[in-house]
């Protein structure tokens, strides 16, 4: 499928991205699509950019800013800016002639599935919202033990602009320690393995739990791995039950997070799910 390299401004930064399935004289549903943490346009967020352009979506996978081929602060986290970031993407699908304004959705992977919840809460020009393995951060769940995670912050604020790894195989430290990230990232084009030791600190206090109850006007897709290490199954589903419109729980039977970014047949169950999903609310 063609690929047409789209370039849009968030906050004055310059953004790169991705389009795939516009066809001129036409104006389809579009999709912009947030990947996991640190991830870049060429992993997991352009592996269901494919497939939904596929299943006849225009659809925007894009570099946020600081990482990938994107402006902004290098290897930082930055969840306003993140957000900011998919603001203007779904002003650049409607601005583009290929798309429907009135049909567009936001579509996000491991974090980014926390980012598109609260986007969609914000942002009324999004008309449905799909999470795949997401993580819905909340810092009340993560503050369950108040001391530790008081400590943690404290820790992190003390070093913020310091850069970590991104992935470490286990007994390294980075911000996503173990064999299992490790796997995944590494081998894609214009991706960095560092990220802020600030990073960490806005994904500890970011709560995008809290945006699923704004959800009344908005349909909600989540998709989930019954077993997932790092983004816990436990609040996708609060997620899910806090949301009041129309929603949908597509349960998938993987044994890794990772599983759901390009493993088959995770991948492909997964994208159906959300193909069908946006066909019925887009």
């Amino acid at each position: 499928m063609a690929v047409e390299q789209l370039e849009f401004t968030s906050e004055d930064i310059i953004l790169k991205g991705h389009l795939r399935g516009a066809a001129a004289g036409q104006r389809r549903a579009a999709l912009a699509i947030t990947g996991p943490f640190a991830g870049v346009k060429e992993q997991v967020a352009g592996v269901y950019a494919e497939r939904l352009a596929a299943a006849g979506f225009v659809t925007l996978a894009f570099d946020h800013r600081g990482f990938g081929e994107s402006g902004g602060r290098p290897a930082h986290e930055d969840v306003q800016g993140k957000l900011a970031d998919l603001r203007a993407a779904v002003g650049a699908l409607a601005a583009h002639p290929a798309v429907d304004t009135e049909r567009i959705g936001v579509l996000g992977v491991c974090l980014g599935g926390g980012y598109a919840l609260r986007a969609a809460a914000e942002d009324p020009r999004v008309r449905a919202v799909a999470g795949i393995a997401g993580g819905y951060n909340s810092p009340a769940f993560f503050a369950r033990d108040p001391d530790a995670y008081r400590a943690t912050l404290a820790a992190l604020i003390g070093r913020y602009d310091e850069h970590m790894p991104a992935v470490a195989p286990d007994g390294g430290e980075a911000a996503m320690s173990g064999e299992e990230p490790y796997s995944y990232y590494g081998n894609a084009e214009h991706w960095r393995n560092e990220v802020t030791r600030g990073s960490l600190h806005s994904l500890l206090t970011f709560d995008a739990l809290g945006a699923a109850a704004l959800l009344a006007r908005t349909p909600l897709l989540v998709v989930h791995g019954r077993v997932d290490a790092y983004c816990s199954p436990e609040l996708a589903s609060a997620a899910y039950e806090a949301a009041p419109g129309p929603k949908r729980f597509e349960w998938i039977d993987c044994e890794r997070h990772v599983d759901l970014y390009d493993q088959e047949p995770y991948v492909t169950q997964a994208a159906g799910a959300a193909a069908a999903f946006f066909a019925e609310y887009l």
